[in-house]
């Protein structure tokens, strides 16, 4: 299928693009903000198994039940073993989640990650008794790339030259905005036919699957309101730029792709209210 915009073009957008985000969290989360995560080593792998397993079995179990075409199918379940979304921390802190646990999370879970991605692509090709044609083992190595070096030059950078990243930090955080902006414009561009024709099931899929994270994550955040906060939108938020990474890795049609896209706006709105109010929940009351 011929686009407008080069498929090459927009694969190589999205790595740059989650090249930044990763130099982005690094610069400005010390590490110490990791180990804080593992001080409740309980919690943090039950999040862990929220965001890296729950999520991905839900998104399987909730495609198979409305039975939605393979290549749907496909893109709902790529989306949701694709963790670490850019927006995720953001929107954890705002809607009251723990402070001293939420950055380390994020970390956590983009570590994770690097290892999970591909043992979840080698489940899928058994699952789907299919061979991708990116390997496991290079799709480890994509992920190294562009998580955990951009992770550690920004980690580098915020801890040896700590007034260069203080410079950096701004125009870095616009950086990564503008670049995802930028990113889905381009995959709209490229895919908006595919999207229209995905059809009420699919929306309806990434709209259970994200309902279903919050639930989990929720459930196993424990009983702070703070840490359930961060769990249940860390679960919920996907990372469209890695999942578009790997299926531009697989070389996936653009019903896939057009998937991931429909995913990613269908769950955003869907995640919206839990925010809201959990950020209700969490402010202070104005003394009268």
């Amino acid at each position: 299928m011929q686009t407008l915009i080069p498929e090459w073009f927009i694969s190589a957008f999205a790595v740059a693009t989650v090249f930044v985000v990763m130099f982005h969290l690094g610069l400005g989360i010390p590490p110490r903000e990791f180990l804080r995560a593992w001080r409740q080593p309980a919690l943090t792998l039950k999040a862990l198994f929220s965001a890296l397993v729950a999520v991905p079995v839900i998104a399987l179990v909730v495609s198979r039940m409305l039975v939605l075409p393979r290549a749907a199918e496909v893109g709902i379940v790529l989306m949701a073993i694709a963790p670490g979304a850019p927006v995720a921390l953001q929107r954890s802190l705002g809607a009251g989640a723990e402070r001293s646990f939420a950055p380390g999370l994020q970390i956590t879970v983009a570590l994770a990650a690097v290892v999970s991605m591909p043992l979840s692509i080698a489940a899928l090709d058994v699952l789907y008794d299919a061979t991708a044609r990116a390997s496991p083992w290079q799709i480890m190595r994509q992920v190294t790339f562009v998580q955990l070096l951009p992770l550690a030059l920004g980690v580098l950078v915020g801890r040896r030259l700590p007034r260069i990243a203080a410079l950096l930090g701004p125009i870095v955080d616009r950086a990564w905005k503008v670049l995802l902006l930028v990113l889905l414009a381009l995959a709209v561009i490229a895919f908006w036919r595919v999207m229209v024709a995905a059809g009420l099931r699919v929306a309806l899929a990434a709209a259970i699957t994200t309902l279903g994270a919050l639930a989990v994550g929720h459930w196993l955040g424990g009983p702070v309101p703070g840490t359930r906060t961060a769990v249940a939108i860390t679960s919920a938020a996907r990372n469209p730029g890695l999942a578009m990474l790997v299926a531009a890795l697989n070389e996936a049609s653009p019903a896939v792709r057009a998937t991931l896209l429909t995913y990613m706006v269908v769950a955003a709105f869907t995640a919206l209210p839990y925010v809201l109010a959990r950020g209700w929940r969490t402010r202070p009351v104005p003394n009268v």
